[in-house]
């Protein structure tokens, strides 16, 4: 039976109760950090837990997943610096099923131009003379070599932390690919649930994140429920428009007063759904529009994806059908085709994260003409 929603909790393990019992298929949260929401997934696997007689039945990705995966520097040589991870957990069920590292490279390449090699099961002895086996990734990346003039590896490298997030996050998408394909060694898993998937990545990167998260869970094969919670306002607004029929809901919290004895805990959760409530966050997506079109600004592709929002968010808020509708006509585009179809065809590229691409100067003119016209016909308060 689904479980009553109710506008307060005074326990995350009646708030994980409910979000198991929706109807809905996904379910996507909005909270500001330090209000739970990481704590609240690990009472979500929990309560799983406790249901299935100690067995999992969530796939999580959060801080703890990242936490599966550590380095070791070589501190004795500095010579091979590897990524340890800790092969016992059930996440890496899949690594025995072929072409793992063919499922994370394909992802990875729409994110960084690294690449690395999974090694499983390498002997190794210990200092005290025992056998062990290890589990770790080794990277590296092609870099040109001023003696021989020639491009080649450079092997065993670290890589950045913002790079090391990318991996992890890539990761976790095979894995969840490999659930939502209804993969055999993932067949105990009955949710996933994603925990601030993004946390150091900036805004502009959000989006490319959003929309392949999105079209994995929107998979036909797909029958998991999806919960997610962010606290990025970009992400969670990608996301909000791409799961149309997901509940939506924003989580915060108040602190109890401290002579409230007949609660168990300090704080009393609230769950206000925003299923048929405009989020706002598209006010600051034009407020960092105004800047990439300024004379200091610089255009990248990816500002087409934060145009397509802003531009679906004022159709729908004026009852237009299509986005398209807000794009004033102009005497080389009369019947509003070209513009449409231009920002249709560059918010959904693949772009990297780390090496954003400029826009030529013809697409920079035509970004700036629509942006400019859509401004004049829908005035925004610009104190905001």
């Amino acid at each position: 039976m689904p479980s009553q929603i109710k506008d307060s909790y005074s326990e995350l393990q009646e708030l994980a109760q409910y979000l198991r019992g929706s109807e809905k298929k996904n379910t996507i949260i909005f909270a500001h950090n330090g209000v739970g929401k990481t704590t609240l997934s690990m009472v979500f696997k929990n309560v799983g837990k406790d249901l299935n007689s100690g067995a999992h039945d969530t796939l999580y990705y959060n801080a703890y997943t990242e936490d599966l995966f550590y380095w070791d520097n070589d501190l004795a040589n500095d010579e091979e610096r590897v990524l340890m991870f800790r092969r016992e957990s059930r996440f890496f069920a899949g690594l025995d099923a072929s072409e793992m590292e063919s499922r994370i490279r394909t992802i990875l390449s729409r994110y960084s131009d690294f690449d690395f090699s999974i090694m499983l099961d390498v002997p190794r002895t210990d200092e005290n003379g025992d056998n062990l086996f290890i589990n770790y990734i080794t990277f590296k990346r092609m870099k040109y070599d001023d003696e021989s003039q020639t491009m080649d590896w450079r092997r065993n490298i670290k890589i950045s932390r913002g790079e090391e997030t990318i991996f992890k996050w890539c990761f976790f998408l095979a894995v969840a690919q490999m659930v939502y394909d209804g993969a055999d060694e993932y067949k105990w898993v009955k949710y996933v649930y994603i925990d601030d998937p993004i946390s150091s990545l900036d805004d502009d990167n959000a989006i490319l994140v959003a929309n392949h998260l999105a079209s994995l869970i929107k998979s036909e094969k797909n029958s998991r429920h999806t919960i997610i919670s962010t606290h990025h306002g970009l992400f969670y607004n990608v996301i909000y428009n791409e799961l149309k029929k997901a509940d939506k809901f924003y989580l915060y919290n108040e602190e109890l007063p401290q002579n409230d004895v007949t609660q168990q805990s300090k704080f009393l959760w609230k769950l206000k759904n925003l299923s048929d409530t405009p989020f706002f966050h598209h006010i600051s997506v034009i407020k960092e529009l105004n800047k990439a079109v300024s004379e200091q600004g610089h255009l990248y592709t990816y500002h087409f994806n934060m145009l397509r929002s802003v531009l679906e968010k004022t159709a729908a808020f004026h009852g237009y059908k299509t986005f398209g509708e807000c794009i004033k006509k102009f005497e080389n585009d009369p019947d509003e085709i070209l513009y449409s179809r231009m920002i249709n065809i560059f918010s959904h590229g693949n772009y990297s994260v780390f090496e954003p691409i400029e826009m030529n100067e013809e697409n920079k003119k035509y970004f700036r003409e629509i942006y400019k016209t859509f401004k004049e016909q829908f005035r925004f308060n610009e104190n905001l």
